[in-house]
């Protein structure tokens, strides 16, 4: 059946539209990563919100400084978004000094965790200081996955695509007429040089979207994607609370 982007971007859009309205807030920022679901976050926002800006926060990865901040340039410029940038490398680096200083030694994760909870910690700040709602920018596939940082990009207060998956995703930036480069390159959450998502899984977007679809896809990709959701739980969970009192 053919998809009517139209109509589902009406919706999201009336998504958008109603979570401000709530909220009583006077507008929506977003990390602007230069990466495909923040683009396809910051058209939708822009559509619902004319006071929707997008941060770019570079953190310590040179693909942050280079074609990731090129490509959220050109989808600000392509759609009217305004845009700031944080340069959260000084932060990071003041951070992990700290934590080594402290007798701390961080393992890669643990370093590598690092920047998506700064860059949340950014975006609420800015949030706090002009009254705007934080745009979260997971998709499905990433969230079965738990690809995301508990407290980091996994925090927001509305989520507009968090039910497509991330061949849905490309679909819709193509409908949309996003930057190609965007469209095109390979998936990074530029934690470190050279580092991709699907690289670091261990398995194709395609093939996580194929299964969360009924599809077939090779047993090898299929014990890795459940081992990853298993050990994930938590990250959807969200905080344990004990209710032992009732008050």
């Amino acid at each position: 059946m053919k998809r009517d982007f139209e109509a589902e971007i009406a919706a999201r859009v009336a998504f958008i539209e109603e979570q401000v309205r709530q909220s009583g807030v006077s507008g929506i920022v977003f990390g602007n990563s230069g990466g495909k679901d923040s683009a396809l976050v910051g058209i939708l926002c822009k559509k619902a919100c004319p006071d929707t800006v997008g941060i770019i926060l570079p953190c310590g990865s040179s693909r942050n400084y280079g074609e990731d901040r090129e490509d959220a340039l050109a989808l600000a410029e392509q759609f009217g978004i305004e845009t700031r940038t944080v340069d959260l490398t000084p932060v990071r680096d003041a951070e992990v000094a700290a934590l080594t200083a402290a007798g701390v030694s961080l393992s890669p994760a643990a370093r590598n965790n690092i920047p998506p909870r700064l860059r949340m910690t950014t975006l609420y700040a800015v949030a706090a200081a002009e009254r705007r709602l934080v745009a979260g920018t997971g998709n499905r596939s990433e969230r079965h996955m738990g690809y995301f940082t508990k407290w980091g990009d996994g925090a927001f207060d509305f989520n507009c695509i968090a039910d497509l998956t991330a061949t849905e995703i490309l679909e819709f930036l193509a409908y949309l007429g996003a930057p190609a480069h965007i469209v095109t390159k390979a998936p990074s959450a530029g934690l470190f040089e050279g580092q991709t998502d699907e690289g670091e899984m261990g398995v194709t977007y395609a093939e996580i979207d194929s299964l969360l679809e009924g599809g077939s896809i090779p047993e090898e990709s299929r014990a890795i994607i459940e081992r990853y959701h298993r050990t994930s739980e938590h990250k959807r969970r969200g905080a344990a609370l004990f209710e032992g009192r009732k008050v």
